[in-house]
């Protein structure tokens, strides 16, 4: 079963504002990094597309960081 606000690689919180009802207008962390296409090739066909990666297994720590963007 899916969970819009988990991550499909490793099951932890992915911070999505799209997945949490009390931010669902606001734009998505993952909306101002580059997740590198190879990490989304990496998943399994039957968990891409379903809901976001968390910043740490889309490996996009850094450029979040640089951004000020928070991680919670």
């Amino acid at each position: 079963m899916n969970k819009p606000d988990l991550c499909p690689a490793c099951g932890a919180s992915n911070d999505c504002s799209l997945a949490d009802p009390r931010t669902v207008d606001c734009a998505c962390w993952c909306y101002g990094v580059s997740i590198d296409p190879a990490v989304l090739q990496a998943l399994p066909v039957e968990l891409r597309n379903k809901s976001c990666l968390c910043p740490a297994c889309a490996q996009v720590e850094m450029q979040l960081q640089a951004a000020a963007w928070p991680i919670t």
